[in-house]
């Protein structure tokens, strides 16, 4: 296992990060998953044991019994918490009252607390906004996040699911006013969905922004069990929660070189699909979700899978983006490289 920094920070986290959502299954979240107690504890103790030091979770995941069960684990197992890097997330809805939800300063001051009395701990390593909030101006969140952080309930803050162009304002905000600024990215990107590299990944590069990719096997379908032209199997989450969306069209063409690729290598076609994203520079820590100990066990192998130059080749053509304005303007208009630069004096 190798470890990244986070962002633009001095904080080194696992190149794969366990996700807590399959943790609990009340509610909606039992589509996801519904791990007890003890799985839950034989979960994480795998995955720290498999060197993973970095674990994912966010307040609405089973309506907090997520935060519950993985702070739960973490007592129970006895680890020093120096060593583990916790992260959740806040702006879902946690209760019936109209400032329950969003990313008020008063939401985000009273779900802080609430996640750490879950979490059973003083502090999270990593504090998440969990989206986009329309009625909250991006200014007061930042500055309540910065409150979170100074208060010492969180050691940085990071987003989730922005555009490219409000992430940056809160960061250039952050900066100008000396606030602690969003040192990550948690955005949904796969070798099925590569959308982030026309924004968000450049951005996150320019500015120092660690990318932490959700669902990287793209809710199951890059899994390996699964055929574009035939139904899932029994049980699988994509069968039931169709999500994230996919161009069902372009899947053919990357399951085929996902396979073509572990068939090469003798891997899975899901340690394929991770090991891809970890040829990508941009990205930090990806985030995986297990159901079981054989699954995680199988995705923290892709750590460990070396892809040539040729196989990256292969999946990056067979899942290359569409050309998308200004991209094919910008490709159009620097077709011919400019003059070199004159020598520096």
């Amino acid at each position: 296992m190798r470890f990244n920094l986070l962002g633009s920070t001095g904080l080194y986290v696992s190149e794969l990060c366990l996700g807590a959502m399959t943790f609990g299954g009340k509610g909606f979240w039992e589509v996801v998953g519904k791990l007890g107690a003890k799985e839950v504890e034989r979960i994480v103790g795998a995955a720290l044991d498999g060197g993973v030091n970095f674990i994912d979770t966010a307040d609405v995941y089973s309506e907090g019994q997520s935060e519950e069960l993985l702070g739960e684990a973490l007592a129970s197992l006895d680890r020093p918490r120096e060593q583990i890097v916790v992260a959740t997330k806040v702006r879902g809805r946690v209760g019936p009252g109209p400032n329950q939800v969003g990313l008020s300063r008063a939401h985000i001051l009273a779900s802080i607390d609430g996640s750490l009395k879950r979490l059973r701990l003083d502090h999270v390593d990593l504090y998440q906004i969990h989206g986009f909030d329309p009625a909250t101006p991006i200014e007061e969140t930042v500055r309540a996040l910065d409150d979170v952080v100074r208060s010492g309930k969180a050691r940085y803050v990071g987003f989730s699911n922005l555009p490219a162009w409000l992430a940056a304002k809160a960061i250039t905000f952050a900066d100008q006013n000396g606030l602690a600024r969003f040192q990550s990215a948690q955005v949904y990107y796969s070798i099925a969905g590569r959308d982030i590299e026309r924004e968000i990944a450049p951005m996150a590069q320019h500015l120092g922004v660690a990318v932490l990719p959700w669902s990287p096997l793209a809710g199951g379908l890059l899994s390996g069990k699964f055929d574009p032209d035939k139904p899932g199997p029994e049980g699988a989450r994509r069968t039931t929660f169709d999500f994230p969306p996919v161009d069902r069209a372009r899947l053919p063409k990357v399951l085929g070189a996902l396979r073509a690729v572990a068939e090469s290598t003798g891997v899975s076609v899901a340690r394929v699909a991770l090991a891809w994203q970890l040829t990508k520079p941009f990205v930090t820590s990806i985030i995986i979700g297990a159901k079981n100990l054989e699954q995680l066990t199988d995705n923290l192998a892709a750590a460990d899978v070396k892809l040539s130059t040729e196989h990256v080749k292969l999946l990056d053509e067979a899942s290359a983006l569409p050309p998308e304005y200004p991209g094919w303007m910008l490709d159009w208009q620097n077709r011919e490289p400019r003059a070199a630069a004159p020598p520096k004096r």
